[in-house]
């Protein structure tokens, strides 16, 4: 008997004992439990009557480990006879997740399942620890950075295993502070007024929103944002954000980093497109007004004021699009409305059903 290779490791050092080449006369697995023969035919890059040599012994346990059915792989020949011999990876047979009280199961399944941990699927320890990751990912979202998470996995019958996750979840880190850095042309309570994340109250044992968490710190930085632009802070930016946890993991410190920039005002204000609608009518729907602070709040409720009107003619696919010029060393913003009212829409019939008094 020759055996070109028994192990991955052999393969990986190129250490190949090779005899001469010979023609396959057929071809047997050993060692199958759940995977059909048929399966690894598909795998194999060679067939009865091929040549076989070291070089294709290789090309096997490559294809073979990249289907990732199975442990270990060795290739013999035996008389012309191709001999494989497979250790298959367990099956996942169950799982089962324990102590999860913020998160739903199914949810939990359904993310895990899109990262290739599910029931049916091939067990892997490698996957095993990226579903690990994950939930504790998940955890860290919702401000549980205190959460322990540990599998446990379970040998069965029929080379199944059975997996077992629980999750010791802790509390939710509350806020210590929240610092904001950089402004000069506003009070730091006042930028904090329409936060979700606030270091708590009287009423925070019910409303718990002094817990932190990535999802509301990020809204509230795009609330902060939408503070300045509404005041003409154009070039308003957060330049950066920390975000420190006490080492028991109970209590998180945020700091704001912001440059405000410069007060812009509105040097002019443009229809353009096609106005089907008297430019006078449509200019007194806008609401930012030449030499006024500009105001992102206002130039977005000017869009949506045209857009209605459009549609009271019948243009249900009205757009119009706000375009800012910026003068950056005069602090001024010229800006165009464009109007594009799109296709006018017809109502060819209204069919009333019900009423048996009148037709």
């Amino acid at each position: 008997m020759t055996k070109f290779l028994t192990t991955l490791t052999l393969l990986l050092l190129s250490a190949i004992a090779i005899a001469d080449s010979f023609i396959i006369k057929d071809i047997k697995v050993e060692g199958l439990q759940r995977i059909s023969a048929g399966t690894v035919f598909n795998f194999l890059p060679v067939k009865v009557g091929d040549e076989m040599a070291a070089k294709d012994a290789k090309s096997i346990i490559r294809a073979l480990f990249k289907s990732k059915y199975f442990n270990d792989v060795e290739v013999e020949q035996q008389d012309g006879v191709l001999i494989i011999k497979v250790s298959e990876r367990p099956a996942v047979s169950s799982i089962e997740l324990v102590g999860n009280k913020d998160m739903d199961s199914d949810e939990l399944l359904k993310s895990l399942r899109q990262i290739g941990f599910a029931e049916g699927q091939v067990y892997e320890q490698a996957v095993l620890e990226r579903v690990e990751l994950e939930l504790q990912r998940q955890y860290f979202s919702r401000g549980k950075y205190g959460v322990t998470i540990e599998s446990e996995v379970t040998p069965l019958s029929r080379n199944r295993v059975a997996i077992r996750i629980t999750m010791a979840e802790g509390v939710a880190a509350t806020i210590g502070s929240i610092n904001i850095v950089g402004n000069t042309h506003f009070d730091e309570d006042d930028l904090r007024e329409d936060f979700t994340s606030t270091t708590g109250g009287l009423l925070s044992a019910f409303t718990h929103d002094d817990q932190y968490s990535r999802q509301k710190l990020s809204a509230d930085l795009e609330t902060l944002r939408s503070f300045y632009l509404d005041r003409g802070f154009v070039d308003f930016s957060v330049e950066s954000t920390q975000v420190s946890i006490t080492d028991d993991k109970k209590q998180m410190f945020i700091t704001i980093n912001i440059s405000e920039g410069e007060q812009y005002q509105v040097k002019e204000v443009r229809l353009a497109g096609n106005l089907i609608v008297r430019e006078e009518e449509l200019f007194g729907l806008v609401t930012i007004r030449k030499s006024a602070v500009f105001s992102r709040k206002a130039v977005t409720q000017s869009s949506e004021l045209l857009t209605n009107r459009l549609g009271n003619d019948g243009y249900a696919f009205a757009n119009v699009n706000a375009v800012p010029e910026i003068d950056r060393e005069n602090k001024l913003v010229t800006l165009t409305f464009f109007v594009d009212p799109g296709r006018r829409a017809y109502v060819r019939r209204i069919n009333i059903s019900g009423n048996s008094k009148t037709r």
